[in-house]
């Protein structure tokens, strides 16, 4: 039995959540995100909880029912509080700037390394300490 997948999910206020059939969209005031659950597990959305439930009691399903819970989970605090990332560089000889939309890291090596290019709704800061 699964602990994480028996609990259900409350959906705060100005949060919308729909579930049509294995597809489940989660709109809040930072966006949209889209789900597809698997076949193996039922995803319900009533009196303001989401909650999940396996189709079958095979390991498989089991395994889905707990991650499945955990990813609409983490869909609905990324539309109400987003996602934030902290990464910290100690010592001599490494530097992060930003070169448009693209973060260049030196980290050691010889050349630089374009590490991601972000959306842009993105934020993204760069704090500089001497």
């Amino acid at each position: 039995m699964s602990r994480v997948g028996k609990k259900a999910i409350a959906a705060p206020s100005g949060v919308t959540v729909t579930v049509s059939g294995q597809d489940v969209s989660v709109k809040g005031p930072k966006g949209t995100l889209n789900f597809r659950a698997h076949d193996d597990v039922e995803v319900a959305f009533g009196d303001g909880q989401v909650s999940v439930k396996p189709r079958h009691e095979t390991p498989r399903a089991r395994a889905l029912w707990g991650t499945t819970r955990a990813v609409l989970a983490n869909n609905i605090k990324g539309v109400t509080q987003g996602f934030e990332k902290n990464l910290e560089m100690t010592g001599v000889g490494y530097r992060a700037a930003m070169q448009g939309k693209n973060l260049q890291l030196n980290l050691g090596y010889s050349h630089e390394t374009a590490v991601c290019a972000f959306r842009s709704s993105a934020r993204r800061r760069i704090f500089r300490r001497s």
